[in-house]
């Protein structure tokens, strides 16, 4: 399956490269239920990088746990740039790390054509960086999911390579 060796390569390097740097990561992850801290997580020497991850499936623990202001839900979904900026920023404050990945998206299609199934929020904030890009995804349900993960962690490589450059 490639998909799944694109998202243990950049885990891998990910993992090796914020070593080096003595980067720590947190996640705040919604509809991909958890499989970015995985991949992450899968990884040997993961725990030197990783301090954890907030799964909020649900609008009550991003509100809670993310501290993603009900204004911002209201205003413009859980499904959007400005909550996934929020998510991120609450994982970055709640763990204590220097950077955080965070999405939310529609994994399966919609009533609400202006919603497709495939639509995601995914962004990394770091100090002095914070990055929220849309995606919209083709494939069923794990398809969509995957994909997300695999752009949330380019998205961390890319930051990375910022500040190589």
């Amino acid at each position: 399956m490639p998909e799944q060796l694109v998202l243990e390569d950049l885990a891998t390097g990910l993992v090796n490269r914020m070593t080096e740097r003595g980067l720590r990561l947190a996640t705040a992850e919604s509809t991909v239920g958890g499989l970015i801290g995985y991949a992450v997580t899968s990884v040997p020497g993961a725990s030197k990088v990783f301090a954890g991850g907030i799964t909020a499936y649900s609008n009550a623990p991003k509100r809670e746990l993310l501290h993603v202001p009900m204004e911002t839900m209201e205003q413009y979904g859980s499904v959007s740039g400005a909550t996934v900026e929020a998510m991120a920023n609450g994982a970055l404050e709640a763990f204590g790390v220097d950077v955080a990945v965070a999405e939310s998206g529609l994994a399966s299609p919609t009533a609400n054509h202006e919603r497709t199934g495939g639509l995601y929020y995914i962004g990394v904030v770091a100090d002095g960086h914070q990055r929220v890009e849309r995606y919209e995804f083709e494939g069923d349900r794990t398809d969509t999911m995957r994909e997300a993960a695999t752009v949330a962690l380019w998205l961390i490589t890319d930051y990375l390579d910022s500040l190589d450059a």
